[in-house]
């Protein structure tokens, strides 16, 4: 039978007819047999069921919305640290609760370094900034854990191993020369849009972390109050002699060579460009943060950004009182994370994405306290829909009028598609069950808004539509490989399976080029890439759960290729897990030839459960077996104990544990089965 990729949507229809018969089949193939025992007793499945809908129904705030921590790795307070140090700002007591979370963080990775996630290999530039970090707290360099730090370091490469950011912040405290950081002059803003390096061809983040950070290297400020402490003991020659600095293991040639040049030339010839040029450079910059400001929610709502946004009205003069500042800092206050013992700092915050999710989670586990406090979420994500301001995705898209959702609280100029896909598909499930038309209006303009951000080839991006300048990531000061947002599997399946759930069929333009696209996407071994997730259970749930939706029977041959992977990486305990390491090593989204599966984990098996159920194989032993994992893994407080880093920042440089994944996802895979064995059809109803 031929995949569908490639049809046009007359075909694409026929031969969705054509299959739509072996979805029935399926059905009646994978039919309860209480006899051979295959499923679980009800009553236990409906007992976990309502104590992980009662353990997040505890966690509802009380004007109805969710927001659970966002824990990074150990850069993001090492970072505030720094930051504060470099205005002379001291805080012992908070100073005191980050030096033993970094300190916890360093003991558990058990290589005397710091890694990008739970159970990582030490990273150098994380491990550089958490010891820097310490030693501003004020841990002697003698002290036993900072000597396995420094020895573990050295070990790895020494500091001259960091990477672009780690070397912009150690260049702001002398503790390396300017030289060592690619040149990035503010006059890249005044550069024509047809310019191949104009702003708008990089990602949200990327522009609004660079964007004054041009400003601060351009003008290179030197800390308000000497901070006493060096750590040129953590590189293997004096860092002053550092000539060649590592790049990022995507990087291409001749890209590589080619940029490389370039940025040994403005090295050389940055501070003869014209003052009048760069005080216009400069303007722009203020101006554009100034803009984007965003009040205490912070540029871009995300840490770096406002960080960078406090060093550049420093170096540009303007007073510590004046309202820019005042605001920029509380933004940065605003993450920081204090407990009993411990504080950290949170890299963004997640309302929007917690609420949607938790929703999703309690209208399939059913109830009238669960779904009204669905309701309730949904009524407080309505008026957070961005609908009066036009942002920077205007610049691929002008005259699309806006519609999306942000991540966080506020973002206004940043909507984020695969955001509004979620709370759309949660706003019509909800409108479905009780009739109402309080939501359509909110739908109607969020269709239009996602349908318009659809890329050329079928896929959408998360901020920007056809954001593929895949050069770009070749830049010396790319060396995180992640200054673009092009299209992503995971993204596109959930703007599919929202159209879908919407109605819209194979004849629909958007939907048949992203059913294309998704089928182009999936990887030889039968898995998705996951981008905003890890990794490929994460990219083969988003799929899975679209293509079905979009009406893919389960014979369909990409989906018995991706239940057939689903099945062959599920662990032995029966759950699935992924760590960060499963990213390719040098890039893109085809597996290492040597991919290791990790440790179950509670999210990472949900995700499997819910693909697996919506590719027809509810009844399959597999996923029998990894619900007995999520229940004989369920906490005493209804919830699951997940200290694994299970979402992603920036592949191969930036992961995220998300806390809420633990307390929404096993229940929402638990609550499906359930739903499921109690109905005539093994057939998911909703896309997501």
């Amino acid at each position: 039978m031929r995949a569908l990729s490639g049809a046009p949507p007359s075909r694409l229809k026929e031969d969705l007819i054509a299959l739509s018969t072996t979805q029935d089949l399926a059905a009646e193939t994978f039919s309860p047999d209480p006899e051979h025992g295959r499923t679980a007793a009800a009553p236990a499945l409906e007992a976990a069921i309502g104590r992980g809908a009662a353990h997040l129904l505890s966690r509802q705030r009380p004007d109805g919305h969710w927001v659970f921590e966002l824990e990074a790795d150990a850069t993001i307070p090492a970072e505030y640290v720094m930051l504060r140090r470099f205005f002379g700002q001291r805080d012992p007591a908070r100073e005191a609760g980050i030096g033993r979370y970094l300190r916890r963080l360093q003991a558990e990775a058990g290589t005397g370094g710091w890694p990008l996630f739970h159970g990582g290999a030490l990273d150098v530039s994380a491990s550089v900034k958490a010891y820097f970090a310490l030693r501003l707290i004020g841990d002697a360099a003698e002290a036993p854990h900072m000597v396995r730090a420094r020895q573990a370091i050295l070990a790895a490469g020494g500091a001259e191993r960091s990477n672009v950011f780690t070397r912009a912040t150690l260049a702001l405290f002398g503790q390396v020369p300017w030289h060592a950081v690619p040149v990035m002059p503010p006059e890249i803003l005044l550069l024509p849009r047809w310019s191949p390096f104009h702003l708008s061809k990089m990602a949200y983040w990327a522009r609004t972390v660079l964007v004054p950070l041009t400003v601060v290297m351009a003008r290179r400020p030197r800390p308000v109050a000497p901070v006493g402490v060096s750590i040129a003991e953590l590189f293997l020659i004096p860092p002053e002699r550092v000539r060649r600095w590592p790049g990022g293991a995507h990087a291409r040639e001749p890209w590589r060579t080619l940029f490389g040049a370039l940025d040994a030339v403005l090295q050389r010839t940055q501070g003869l460009f014209p003052k009048l040029m760069r005080a216009r450079a400069e303007a722009r910059a203020e101006r554009f943060v100034t803009e984007r400001l965003n009040g205490e929610d912070g540029l871009g709502a995300i840490y770096p950004a406002m960080a960078n946004a406090i060093l550049m009205y420093h170096c540009l003069g303007v007073p510590p009182g004046d309202p820019r500042l005042v605001t920029a800092w509380s933004a940065v206050e605003k993450l920081v994370l204090d407990g009993k013992h411990e504080t950290y700092v949170q890299p963004c915050l997640s309302p929007i994405w917690d609420t949607a999710l938790a929703s999703h989670a309690l209208l399939e586990a059913g109830g009238i306290p669960a779904e009204a406090a669905a309701r309730r979420g949904l009524d407080w994500l309505l008026p957070h829909q961005v609908t009066d301001l036009v942002g920077d995705w205007a610049d691929a898209r002008p005259g699309l009028a806006p519609g999306g959702w942000a991540f966080q609280y506020a973002n206004p100029h940043y909507p984020d598609v695969d955001d509004t896909a979620v709370v759309v598909l949660a706003l019509d499930r909800a409108r479905r069950q009780d009739g109402t038309a309080a939501y359509d209006a909110a739908i109607a303009r969020a269709q239009d808004w996602v349908v318009g951000m659809q890329s050329r080839g079928g896929g959408w991006g998360a901020f920007d539509a056809d954001n593929a300048y895949h050069y770009l990531n070749n830049i010396p000061f790319a060396d995180h490989g992640a200054l673009l947002d092009p299209p992503s599997a995971d993204v596109s399946g959930r703007c599919l399976a929202m159209l879908a759930q919407l109605g819209h069929g194979p004849d629909h333009p958007a939907v048949a080029a992203a059913v294309d696209y998704l089928l182009r996407e999936q990887e030889a071994n039968g898995a998705w890439y996951g981008r905003w997730g890890i990794n490929y259970v994460y990219g083969t749930w988003s799929a899975l759960t679209a293509l079905h939706a979009a009406g893919l029977p389960p014979g369909h041959p990409a989906m018995q290729r991706a239940v057939a992977w689903l099945k062959s990486v599920q662990n032995p305990d029966g759950g699935w897990g992924e760590d960060g390491a499963t990213y390719p090593r040098r890039g893109g989204t085809r597996p290492d030839a040597d991919l290791r599966e990790g440790a179950s984990t509670a999210s990472q098996t949900a995700w499997a459960l819910l693909a697996l159920m919506a590719a027809g194989a509810a009844e399959d032993p597999a996923v029998e077996r990894g619900a007995q994992w999520l229940l004989r893994h369920q906490a005493e407080d209804g919830g699951w104990l997940e200290r694994d880093f299970t979402g992603t920042g920036f592949p191969r440089v930036f992961y995220l544990r998300y806390h809420g994944y633990a307390a929404i996802f096993p229940l929402w895979a638990l609550a499906r089965l359930r739903n499921l064995r109690r109905g005539n059809s093994r057939r998911v109803g909703f896309g997501l």
